[in-house]
């Protein structure tokens, strides 16, 4: 069978980014960059996806552009007979299952707000007690599981019709959707009056802050920001670099990746600072920012029902365009695996995927009494936990070693595959970097993943 492939190079970008931008981009990077001294914190997270999380992006994308494989072949196809890298296909396609039973309920949320918005079910009366709201839906295991049973068949339907007619054709407009509203919403926050003491906070380097949590506290924030905000180590951007071509460097197309995600990273800032000061809130960091502080502020903001829902029509977007990637990773490497069609792939994985959400569904309701994580966790904690903690920076690290060590397929045949086409080359110079310290990095997120 004839691999599939991206119609353009702009799909390939705007999917990859898709998967890349998702909910941590707008619950998490803000309130960390607003707590780790505003400024500074932004300029050392821009540091750290230069010399952490460009480098590991594009050895993810060698390795799937040059096997023509996905996560669960691609070792196989390019390690050295004996080797044994190819049994990390196996922890990497538990971290996307894992990975989609947590994240199509968090997709189900936004969408469920984005229709509560729509048709008028939050007023600005209810959003006053949206706390009230949120808990009610999580209370409700079969309402929130309408959503995420949505959420499965979308990402299933649109992986189902193909990568050109699908997965880049859906996630190519959505994106577009995504980049104008969340412009639109940022302009309108900070022109809110008051808001312009929210960019301040933002934007501004606070050393007394940095002083205050330490620059090494900072410095850490900045660096697992910085790794966790593109999504690799489980093979979600290997998928796409299988469906690439030839014609551009690995480089140019990972730092255009990562422009994209850190715009949308940086603007959702822009749109929760400017807006939780103009209206006296202060911005949490995690659900309760999107679905209590946020819906508070537009219940009071003049035309609040408009901008709430397009904020949720945004976060909808951005939701399903991480569904939509890791879907397509999973169905790939059961097209690869067991030589099936797209289609049988797609039903067949859709129903894996819905029983193994119910768990998550529940985990608020009906089973909270178990609390893996401690008290007041619940199910979603623990899956996020093992693949945040675990997998990701795990899975970083082989591919990191696979393609740098001589044991594996080596610096010289990574550095050939990288650098084929037109475009930025990446340096034999950073031969030594890659070998020695961004193991060290690597290794340091992944321990302090753990004690934290």
């Amino acid at each position: 069978m004839e691999r599939e492939s991206f119609k353009s190079r702009l799909g390939f970008i705007l999917v990859a980014a898709g998967c890349a931008i998702g909910i941590g981009n707008v619950w998490r990077f803000p309130y960390v960059a607003g707590n780790n001294g505003g400024g500074i914190f932004v300029l050392f997270y821009i540091i750290f996806l230069v010399v952490l999380g460009i480098p590991v992006l594009t050895m993810e994308l060698a390795v799937g552009r040059s096997s023509k494989k996905s996560i669960m072949g691609c070792y196989q196809e390019l390690e050295k007979p004996g080797q044994k890298w190819h049994w990390y296909g196996f922890p990497a396609m538990i971290g996307n299952y894992l990975l989609m039973m947590f994240y199509t309920t968090v997709c189900g949320w936004m969408i469920c707000y984005f229709f509560k918005f729509l048709t008028g079910t939050i007023t600005a009366e209810s959003s006053k007690a949206a706390s009230d709201v949120f808990g009610n839906l999580l209370d409700a295991p079969l309402e929130m599981g309408f959503w995420m049973v949505l959420s499965v068949v979308l990402g299933c339907a649109v992986c189902a019709l193909g990568v050109q007619n699908g997965v880049e054709k859906v996630t190519k407009i959505m994106m577009v959707a995504l980049l104008v509203l969340i412009t639109v919403l940022a302009v309108n926050s900070v022109a809110l009056k008051g808001g312009m003491a929210g960019l301040v906070f933002y934007l501004k380097p606070d050393f007394n802050k940095m002083k205050e949590i330490g620059i090494i506290n900072v410095i850490v924030a900045a660096m697992n920001q910085a790794f966790f905000t593109l999504s690799v180590g489980i093979g979600s951007m290997e998928i796409f670099g299988s469906y690439l071509g030839k014609e551009h460097t690995l480089l140019g197309e990972s730092i255009r990746i990562t422009i994209l995600d850190t715009f949308v990273a940086i603007t959702a800032g822009l749109i929760i600072f400017p807006a939780s000061f103009a209206f006296g809130v202060n911005p949490d960091s995690g659900p309760s920012l999107i679905f209590i502080t946020l819906p508070k502020i537009f219940g009071a903001m003049n035309g609040g029902r408009i901008w709430g829902t397009l904020f949720f029509l945004f976060m909808s977007f951005a939701a399903l365009s991480t569904v939509i990637a890791v879907f397509e990773n999973v169905i790939a490497c059961c097209m690869d695996g067991f030589g099936i069609s797209r289609i049988k792939a797609a039903v067949i994985n859709g129903f894996i995927l819905l029983a193994g959400s119910v768990p998550c569904v529940l985990g608020f309701n009906l089973l909270s009494g178990f609390q893996p994580m401690g008290a007041g966790s619940n199910v979603l904690d623990l899956e996020d936990f093992i693949v945040s903690n675990l997998l990701l920076p795990i899975g970083a690290l082989v591919f990191l070693l696979f393609c740098v060590s001589k044991w594996g397929w080596g610096f010289d045949k990574y550095l050939e595959e990288v650098n084929q086409g037109s475009g930025l080359k990446m340096p034999r110079i950073m031969k030594y970097y890659m070998q020695f310290v961004l193991p060290l990095l690597i290794v340091v997120l992944l321990v302090l993943g753990l004690i934290k």
